[in-house]
């Protein structure tokens, strides 16, 4: 009994290691495959961000070297949606885009800002029932003009 007593024993170890031997193996081949799938990740976040950083020395070398040129007018109406409808809104812009037509493709550095409010300050324009003053509130120019207007209902025409 002794003797099968220890040959069960022997048995009990050596799956207990066989098993402990293939678990750690097949663990440590899991974890090798994932540290290698984070390897590949890393070497390419490092050679996109080597790439950004070339891409940005070369942008900041044009930047100085370059003239930026005005690419887009865009227009911001501040008014009363009750004062004005949609159509009138959008020929206001029209009108106002109209005006700056001729700066587009310009340097920006040539352009001066006080002179382009000056063009659109102040006006009034005539539509089929009414009168619109445009009041200038403030103007950003880069490569987009940007200008944020103020627009008043000056007289509504009654149709008799």
């Amino acid at each position: 009994m002794n003797k099968k007593r220890t040959g069960y024993m022997f048995c009990f170890a050596t799956g207990i290691v066989w098993g402990a031997l293939i678990g750690a193996s097949i663990t440590t081949m899991l974890v090798s495959y994932r540290i290698d799938l984070f390897y590949e990740k890393i070497a390419y976040q490092e050679n996109m961000i080597e790439d950004s950083v070339e891409k940005l020395k070369k942008l900041e070398k044009s930047i100085n070297n370059s003239n930026i040129v005005l690419k887009d007018i865009k227009i911001i109406i501040e008014a009363d949606e009750e004062q004005i409808n949609s159509i009138n809104n959008i020929e206001i812009e029209k009108a106002i885009k109209e005006k700056f037509n001729s700066s587009l493709g310009k340097e920006v550095k040539n352009l001066d800002a006080e002179i382009l409010m000056q063009v659109i300050d102040k006006r009034i324009l005539k539509f089929d029932e009414a009168e619109y003053k445009i009041d200038v509130k403030k103007l950003s120019l880069s490569d987009t003009l940007k200008i944020w207007v103020g627009i008043t209902v000056m007289e509504i025409e009654s149709q008799e």
